[in-house]
C-alpha cells in the first residue's frame, strides 16, 4: 500500500474488513483487484470477466459518491489533520442524505 494508505491511520480502521483497489495494488494481499489479461494474451474465462464486471461496478459507485461529497465545500478544501476525515466525510454523507429524503 502506499505510505499515505497507512500513515492516514485508514489501515487500522479497516482492518480484517475488505478493501478493493485498482489494478495499481497488483501483487498486494491486502486488496482486492480485478483480474488481468494472462501474459500470453488470452482472454479471461467468462467467470474472471464477470467478477471484473462486478469489481468495476462496486468501485464506480464510490467513485460516484466520493465526487458528490466533494460538491460540498467543507470536504473539497479540507485543511484539518487527516484522522479528522473521517468523522467529516461521515458528517457530509449524513446531510447528502437528508437532502435526498427531502
Amino acid at each position: 500500500m502506499p505510505p499515505v494508505y497507512r500513515s492516514s491511520g485508514i489501515e487500522e480502521k479497516l482492518d480484517g474488513r475488505p478493501v478493493m483497489a485498482d489494478g495499481g495494488y497488483r501483487g498486494n494481499p491486502e486488496v482486492i483487484i480485478p483480474y488481468r489479461k494472462p501474459a500470453d494474451g488470452s482472454d479471461l474465462p467468462d467467470w474472471k470477466q464477470a467478477l471484473n464486471v462486478e469489481h468495476r461496478t462496486v468501485r464506480a459507485g464510490v467513485e460516484h459518491a466520493l465526487a458528490r461529497m466533494k460538491c460540498f465545500k467543507i470536504l473539497r478544501d479540507y485543511r484539518r489533520a487527516a484522522h479528522t476525515l473521517t468523522d467529516a466525510a461521515s458528517g457530509i454523507a449524513n446531510l447528502h442524505n437528508i437532502i435526498l429524503a427531502g
